[in-house]
């Protein structure tokens, strides 16, 4: 496995800056915003399109670093009922695709989307219940009338491109949110489409992440290296359905931690150890939305916290085997 971070933790901070600072932290790789959520402050795509002396500049840089490119983000909501707010995710995604390929870049990371309930709604609509009737209808048309459509139209675009991987951040507000509907739309859609495993978001719904990875070996294209603190007295006041504004840490029920800040050393270590028997040797890429930290602390512990459970050389056979 490779240590990265993902590049908004830089935001505010030129690139060569950030490139040094994680050479001599001893980051292997990064994954870039390349639009949609997380922005394009350090890679703009309008800029390096069909310009292959700009992709060479950017790419020899990295190179000069010894930092590898290992995937492009362009989260967004291209499935949004609102079509002039979809447009733009879409668009966003497909110069993402665009760029990938001419970069050499075989990773996408994003988000499954949500549409509205029906084909009239201006906003998403994320059914987490079956009852009233009112949500299974919703269900239905969601996956059946615009998320399958879409994502097979989606992906075929992406492989023309010369993507090989799309991976789904699975997030709470969009259809993909934990392994069972990651899988459901693998199915519908084709093996192109896998995980961006980020452990935060399964903590507060109560998914065991190592249980997580087990059911999706073969599946995993991705791993964002976050935390969550869950708020034992305000759960089990109010539960894990936390609407309030991520900045009330105090009164929430839970918040993102930097690793190692939500769960101990063992937790893991154990996730990176059933990483590797299901198969996953990518990258640990940190994402920091730690709101108790500024970006360099953060990022500073998450480094030092991974490069104690990580696992970075291959295995070989034992002497006894």
């Amino acid at each position: 496995m490779k240590l990265a971070v993902f590049s908004p933790a830089f935001n505010g901070m030129d690139w060569e800056d950030a490139l040094k600072f994680m050479h001599e932290q001893g980051v292997q790789a990064v994954e870039i915003g390349a639009g949609g959520f997380p922005g394009e402050e350090h890679l703009k795509p309008a800029e390096l399109l069909d310009n292959p002396a700009k992709i060479a500049e950017f790419k020899a840089l990295c190179e000069k670093y010894e930092i590898e490119i290992a995937a492009l983000s362009c989260h967004g909501n291209a499935v949004h009922p609102d079509k002039e707010i979809a447009e733009k995710f879409h668009a966003d995604f497909e110069r993402t695709c665009k760029l990938a390929g001419q970069m050499g870049v075989e990773t996408i990371i994003t988000f499954s989307g949500c549409p509205g309930g029906c084909a009239e709604d201006k906003t998403p609509n994320w059914a987490t219940c079956p009852w009233p009737d009112d949500f299974l209808a919703v269900l239905d048309y969601q996956w059946n009338e615009v998320l399958i459509p879409y994502w097979k139209k989606a992906a075929a675009f992406a492989k023309e491109c010369g993507v090989k991987k799309i991976a789904f951040e699975m997030h709470p507000g969009f259809c993909v949110y934990n392994p069972e509907t990651l899988l459901r739309l693998r199915e519908a859609v084709g093996d192109i489409i896998g995980a961006n495993f980020d452990p935060s978001h399964l903590f507060w719904q109560g998914i065991d992440p190592v249980y997580a990875i087990r059911k999706l070996e073969g599946a995993i294209y991705h791993f964002h290296a976050k935390d969550t603190k869950i708020d034992e007295i305000n759960t089990k006041t109010n539960g894990v359905l936390d609407t309030k504004h991520y900045g009330d840490e105090l009164h929430r029920s839970w918040i993102f931690r930097s690793v190692g800040y939500g769960h101990d050393h063992q937790l893991w270590k154990d996730m990176m150890s059933t990483l590797r028997m299901v198969g996953y040797d990518g990258v640990i890429s940190i994402e920091h939305e730690d709101s108790l930290m500024t970006q360099m602390e953060g990022l500073t512990k998450a480094i030092t916290f991974l490069k104690d459970v990580m696992m970075f050389e291959q295995t070989g056979e034992m002497w006894w085997a």
